[in-house]
């Protein structure tokens, strides 16, 4: 059984099974989880560094920037008051965070101009800049809770951060338009919108991130979803 609850920000009605208080002990998963995470970054880090040294282009630079907000803030976050450790949040945390290390470049080239895709994935990555300040080490990459916050642009939408990703995914895939591309970003980004999802299941069982669903109407993008 899994946590049940209404999708509306005045009428959740929670019964948490798999949310439950983080025990102090060492947690030899998430240390796995770390580890894969910092050689996948290394890999992608490697490949599009090497890119940029034979062909001048930088889009790739701005997704290695964005992956290494995630890897340093997963590093050094703060500890959950309550995590989701249901196999449904543990699965969409890995299609979600281990998709865009897997990505390659496109030998065809790209099918818009350099400008154009350096512009989008750096209004992508502005956005997750901002909103992982935003966060701090409240950062995290399975459903928890590690403070409501709601600042910044936060005042936007509820999840700012996977709407970052998804704006510097387009500007990367225009640059390498490769099918592998596609299906990985593809299934990365529809596990972001599920995980975004689960995590709200977690963090309703706080008054304070209900009150604030009712003040932000919008999970990631506005007027959409």
């Amino acid at each position: 059984m899994s946590l049940a609850l209404t999708r509306t920000a005045t009428a959740y009605q929670v019964r948490p099974e798999h949310a439950k208080p983080v025990r102090p002990a060492r947690n030899y998963g998430e240390l796995a989880a770390k580890i894969a995470i910092l050689a996948l970054f290394s890999s992608l880090a490697t490949r599009l560094a090497t890119d940029f040294a034979e062909t001048g282009h930088a889009t790739g630079l701005l997704l290695v920037a964005s992956e290494a907000l995630v890897v340093a803030f997963t590093l050094f976050r703060r500890h959950a008051s309550i995590v989701d450790r249901s196999w449904k949040a543990r699965s969409l945390t890995m299609f979600a965070t281990f998709g865009p290390p897997l990505l390659v470049l496109a030998p065809g080239g790209p099918v818009a101009p350099e400008f154009a895709t350096l512009l989008i994935s750096a209004v992508g990555l502005s956005i997750v800049v901002a909103g992982k300040l935003s966060l701090g080490r409240s950062f995290g990459l399975t459903p928890a809770n590690r403070g409501v916050v709601s600042s910044g642009v936060y005042r936007l939408v509820r999840h700012p951060i996977y709407l970052g990703y998804l704006i510097t995914h387009v500007g990367f895939v225009l640059a390498n338009p490769a099918a592998w591309n596609f299906a990985v970003l593809i299934t990365a980004d529809f596990a972001l919108m599920l995980r975004a999802i689960c995590e709200e299941d977690t963090l309703a069982l706080d008054a304070q991130y209900r009150e604030y669903m009712g003040r932000v109407r919008w999970r990631i993008v506005p007027g959409v979803f």
